[in-house]
Formats: structure tokens, sequence, C-alpha cells
């Protein structure tokens, strides 16, 4: 799955890991990830968010 990375912070969301204490259970993909949840490092909203290519 494709990994996303927060242009502000620079966090990378896994969709392996989910982001568990921000309510992300594992294997879910960024496009399931509600409008209202936001980076668990900066704060950032999902929009900020762009496709990450390791």
């Amino acid at each position: 799955m494709q990994k996303w990375i927060c242009e502000s912070c620079g966090f990378i969301y896994d969709p392996a890991d989910g982001d568990p204490d921000g309510g992300i259970p594992p294997g879910t993909a960024f496009a399931d990830i509600p409008d209202t949840w936001f980076c668990p490092v900066c704060g950032a909203r999902k929009r900020d968010f762009v496709a990450y290519e390791d």
C-alpha cells in the first residue's frame, strides 16, 4: 500500500502500521482515513499529506 508523508513535519503514514493512537487500525489505506484525522506529530490536516516514494 502507498505511504504518505506530512509536508509539515515529515511524518510518514504507513498503512501497515496505521495510527492506533489516532483511532486508525493497521491495514487502513490513506484514502479510507476520515478527513478529520490529523498528523499525530504536528497536527497538520490530512490534506497536508502527499504520496511518499521511498
